[in-house]
């Protein structure tokens, strides 16, 4: 079972590593544009291009929390595979959002919503995971491997946009 636990943790665990280098990246942009608006550093003058991006790298930062929050649940209670996949999907959605922001603003709608929907599968991927427990605790009914084939089923879904 403890082999079983790492397999899980690491699956999981390189999707947040992923997540920690793309937000760097977000951080290193904002400082770059920063720079680029304004030579004595960080102080910061109005410019629309530097705007754009902080607000970008501050959208991806307050989602960040409810992305790990859920990536974890859905990999720990549910199955590891498909949460590992969404979150990486996830990932390159983030970017397509951040990239989308530095243009027009309506260029990030698409990456937005797209996930929205992925942080929705992983939400549903937890919820299915704490019922089954409950199942398993009060009937006795198992339905992990149904889940587990649901979810691994679905999860190619999420690249349709």
């Amino acid at each position: 079972h403890k082999a079983q636990l790492l397999q899980h943790l690491q699956m999981t665990s390189q999707a947040e590593y992923s997540m920690l280098f793309l937000t760097a990246f977000f951080a290193n942009k904002v400082e770059h544009e920063s720079r680029h608006c304004n030579s004595k550093g960080l102080q910061r003058q109005a410019s629309s291009s530097f705007d754009r991006v902080y607000t970008a790298n501050q959208n991806c930062g307050h989602a960040y929390p409810t992305f790990l929050a859920v990536l974890w649940c859905a990999g720990l209670l549910c199955s590891q595979a498909p949460a590992a996949f969404a979150g990486l999907m996830y990932l390159f959605v983030r970017q397509k959002y951040f990239v989308g922001y530095l243009g027009e603003r309506t260029q990030s709608i698409p990456g937005y919503l797209f996930g929205k929907r992925i942080i929705l599968f992983l939400f549903l991927m937890s919820v299915a995971g704490i019922l089954n427990y409950y199942l398993v605790f009060f009937f006795g009914s198992d339905f992990e491997i149904h889940i587990k084939t649901i979810t691994s089923a679905i999860s190619p879904l999420l690249l349709i946009p």
